[in-house]
């Protein structure tokens, strides 16, 4: 009975085993596939969405711009997700190019500009390099449009190259350190080896089927244009490399955001805030409210009815705000106003702070 037990518990190990092997082989193959699946989407939308501008060798990043009009200048940085496109989605850029020379950089990892992993890309970090970019481009003193993650840089561009930034114009910004869910969420993205396999397979899937839904929370209460995915193409955002590219920006916007708001101090240009009254990305209140009764030489717009791409429905007042002249924007005397409607074209009524 006992040699009988042996041989039938023998017998079954090997079937157990097998079972195994062939889910660990499964899940080799399926994986293996994936990634295989993915790299060809990417290149596919890198084929389909051909570079839109000219590229400048900084650093040893391949930094991808776009440049329209002439006159003045204005520099325009994106914000997480999207790439420079979401300008030019926005209307924005074309607009600001009727009467300025525009550059809207797309950042490092985003769109067609490179990430090398050789360094940490901070806040400050991309601000180094987009301002050693204008001065290889002969772009002098510039007015800076930061959104969302592209406040952030702005405001360190600002901070460290005080003498090459004319005035800020801040859209849905962060300035200051809070739980961000999505840093959480994404952190494991940004690490080396695990990050590298789950861009290619778990998180290249999920980020495909949460996109649109994303998109529409970024645009909520209003819906999400019709434009958007046309001009922003769906399939450049869910690259590899720019999966990468947004999960290493969020982890760092905590800890900039809070060696940033130390030096807010140290900012003495003129700086308009625009901020969507409803943003669910952004608090506004935490972030553009609290800013604006920091700096004395801040005015700021809290625009009704709109979330976090405030850029999209309050075209003319982001436009205003760069056309306004410098001296108009006296250190003593600032506005807070929240505009009753949508009908920004008109100069705003300037009262007392």
């Amino acid at each position: 009975m006992k040699v009988l037990m042996n041989r039938f518990s023998s017998s079954k190990q090997p079937v157990a085993l097998s079972r195994s092997g062939a889910i660990a082989l499964a899940t080799v193959v399926g994986a293996a596939a994936t990634a295989a699946w993915v790299a060809v989407r990417a290149r596919r939308a890198e084929r389909h969405n051909p570079p839109a501008g000219e590229f400048i060798d900084i650093d040893g990043v391949d930094l991808h711009f776009v440049a329209r009009g002439e006159g003045p200048p204005v520099v325009l940085i994106h914000g997480n997700t999207v790439t420079h496109a979401d300008f030019i989605a926005s209307g924005l850029m074309d607009r600001l190019a009727r009467n300025h020379r525009v550059i809207a950089f797309d950042r490092p990892g985003f769109g067609h500009s490179s990430r090398p992993r050789d360094r940490l890309w901070t806040p400050a970090a991309q601000a180094d390099l987009l301002i050693a970019a204008l001065e290889r481009l002969g772009i002098e003193r510039p007015v800076v449009v930061g959104h969302s993650m592209g406040t952030m840089v702005a405001v360190a561009m600002a901070l460290d190259h005080p003498e090459s930034v004319r005035r800020l114009v801040l859209i849905g910004g962060y300035f200051y350190p809070s739980l961000r869910v999505d840093a959480l969420l994404t952190a494991p993205v940004a690490l080396p080896v695990l990050g590298d396999v789950m861009r290619y397979t778990v998180t290249a899937l999920s980020s495909r089927l949460m996109l649109r839904k994303m998109a529409q929370a970024m645009f909520a209460p209003r819906e999400l244009p019709d434009n958007f995915f046309p001009i922003v193409s769906r399939e450049m955002m869910l690259r590899p490399v720019q999966l990468r590219a947004n999960a290493e920006d969020a982890a760092f916007m905590v800890p900039a955001a809070h060696a940033m708001s130390k030096r807010y101090g140290e900012l003495v240009l003129p700086v308009t805030l625009i901020a969507g009254e409803d943003d669910v990305v952004v608090d506004p209140q935490a972030q553009s409210v609290r800013l604006h009764d920091e700096l004395p030489q801040s005015e700021l717009f809290l625009v009704p009815g709109v979330g976090h791409m405030a850029h999209y429905a309050a075209l003319d007042r982001v436009v205003n705000a760069i056309d306004t002249p410098v001296q108009a924007v006296s250190l003593d005397h600032f506005t807070s106003m929240t505009e009753d409607d949508l009908t920004l074209g008109a100069e705003p009524e300037m009262g007392g702070r």
